[in-house]
Formats: C-alpha cells, sequence, structure tokens
C-alpha cells in the first residue's frame, strides 16, 4: 500500500475508534460509522428547512419527490422513495428498517420489460408511528394518530385513528386520544 494511503487508512482507524467511543460513553451505543462521522440532525436539515427538527440516519436513502414534516425521526437502514410523490406529516416516528416505495417494476419484469414501472403517491399524516421493517406500498394513504405495527405490509389506505397490523396490514385497534392528553391503544380482538 502506498505510504500516503497507509497514513490516510491510519488516521481513520484513530477517528473511527475516537468516535465510537464518544458514541458509547454518551448514548450508550455502537453505530455504523457513517452515523457516528455525520450528524442526524444535519440530514435533516439539508433535505428539508432549517430548524425544523427532522432526523434522517445516515444509512437511510432518501430519493425523489419527499416532503418530511417538522420533528420527525427517520430511523436508520430505511428507503424513503419519491419517485411519485411521498408526503410523511409532522411528528412521526419511520423506525429502523421501514420501506416506503412508491413505485413498483412488478408488470414491467413479468412483461420482461415491455410495461413500464408502476407509480403512485404516498401520503402519511401527523402523528404517526411506523414500526420496524413495515413497507408501505405506492398509492397508500396513512391518516394521522396512525400506529402501523413491525413488520406490516401496508397495501390499502389506512384511517386516520387507526392501528394496522400483519401481512397484508388490517386494521385491528384503534388509537384513542384523551382530553387529558393520554393516548390509549384499543384493539379489537383481545
Amino acid at each position: 500500500m502506498d505510504e500516503d494511503i497507509k497514513n490516510l487508512h491510519d488516521q481513520l482507524i484513530r477517528l473511527h475508534k475516537q468516535l465510537r467511543s464518544e458514541s458509547k460513553s454518551k448514548f450508550n451505543r455502537i453505530n455504523p460509522f457513517s452515523e457516528d462521522l455525520f450528524s442526524w440532525k444535519e440530514r435533516g436539515e439539508y433535505w428539508g428547512e432549517e430548524g425544523n427538527n427532522v432526523t434522517i440516519y445516515n444509512t437511510t436513502t432518501v430519493v425523489g419527490d419527499v416532503t418530511i414534516g417538522a420533528n420527525t425521526w427517520v430511523g436508520p437502514y430505511c428507503a424513503l422513495d419519491g419517485s411519485a410523490s411521498l408526503i410523511i406529516g409532522e411528528n412521526c416516528s419511520i423506525s429502523s428498517g421501514v420501506q416506503i416505495v412508491t413505485h413498483d417494476t412488478v408488470m414491467w419484469a413479468l412483461s420482461g420489460g415491455d410495461l413500464k414501472r408502476e407509480v403512485l403517491p404516498i401520503k402519511i399524516g401527523n402523528c404517526c408511528f411506523i414500526g420496524s421493517h413495515a413497507v408501505v406500498s405506492k398509492g397508500v394513504t396513512i391518516g394521522d394518530h396512525c400506529l402501523i405495527g413491525a413488520g406490516a405490509v401496508v397495501t390499502k389506505n389506512v384511517p386516520s385513528f387507526s392501528i394496522a397490523a400483519g401481512v397484508p396490514a388490517k386494521i385491528i385497534g384503534q388509537v384513542v386520544l384523551g382530553d387529558d392528553g393520554k393516548i390509549d391503544l384499543e384493539y379489537f380482538d383481545k
């Protein structure tokens, strides 16, 4: 290895160890190197507006026409595809590994490339929680104050104040906001 490259490599390793130690000390976590190297908040400000308090982890891919509301958190290893249009409301939590995809290539692949990919917009309302590894398919609207369970595959619209889970996702309960600020999750089958 060239001496200059070796020195850079050694410096990079030292930087990695230092940043990893700081993350462990400060947050009690070990991150992928890119998460330690770059600020989650800076990425949110870069994509949206300064001061909107959006977090987008560096391991998440954001493509196309994507709008993300204030105070929204997008975790690691997500895919936000705005090939059509993707709107995510304010005060949302998009958990690790969530895939929100406004297009698919099913018909393109099945036709041997004769048909085009299909694109339809997605809208996610305010105050929603999307559980880890959920998938939201093209053309779906999720209303306000919805909880989407981990691993759910959302292929149809979800009305406001709903709890949806499963493959494909079905409405299994409702979110009830109390006057006192308390939130109850009421499931249909107990």
